[in-house]
């Protein structure tokens, strides 16, 4: 339903881009969609993120193969120091195939498929307003120097906090085999106009 020309709670036109959606609340127009906000004329509401995101569910991103030296630089850069992401043969005389690594290597992964997220036209989000909130791994076995990952994303939550959104996704990422190997959620703090 549209008022003075703006979509009032709805569905952004495609001519407008999505940080100019706004609705404007006339004076006694009312309609269901409005409650969203208090009724008061002339009242600008900027919709930061598309709420309709929740469930979405982007196609896989192009398999990555995880190579040792990457493993060995990422551990470097995180300050792990285990030798079973550092020396194959440690990995090896612990029963792995090749250097493990270590638990956060996900997002290297995972940061392929929030790409697609950040670049969907309609979801809103402007990168430059978004704040990392929360980053958690739930694995069913380690990643290993040598897998060859594929990761799919899942908008799991779309929720709005005052001026500002949180929008939690999880990244499902399996091996060559189809097997699951970890899931990454992160949740993304879009920050509002204030």
């Amino acid at each position: 339903m549209t008022t003075g020309g703006f979509v009032v709670c709805g569905v952004r036109p495609p001519s407008l881009p999505h940080r100019a959606f706004v609705a404007t609340f006339g004076s006694g127009t009312r309609d269901a969609d409005a409650t969203l906000a208090p009724h008061r004329p002339g009242r600008l509401i900027v919709v930061p993120v598309n709420p309709d995101l929740q469930g979405r569910t982007f196609p896989s991103v192009a398999p990555y193969l995880v190579g040792r030296e990457k493993v060995r630089e990422f551990a470097r850069a995180t300050l792990a120091d285990s030798p079973l992401n550092l020396d194959p043969a440690a990995a090896r005389a612990a029963g792995y195939d090749d250097v493990v690594a270590p638990p956060t290597f996900a997002v290297v992964v995972q940061e392929h498929t929030l790409a697609q997220l950040l670049a969907e036209p309609d979801a809103g989000i402007d990168f430059s307003r978004v704040v990392h909130g929360d980053q958690r791994f739930t694995f069913t076995r380690p990643i290993v120097a040598g897998d060859e990952l594929t990761a799919t994303l899942t908008v799991t939550s779309v929720k709005s906090l005052g001026a500002h959104s949180m929008v939690t996704a999880a990244s499902e990422i399996v091996d060559s085999s189809g097997a699951h190997v970890v899931t990454a959620t992160s949740t993304l703090v879009v920050r509002g106009d204030e």
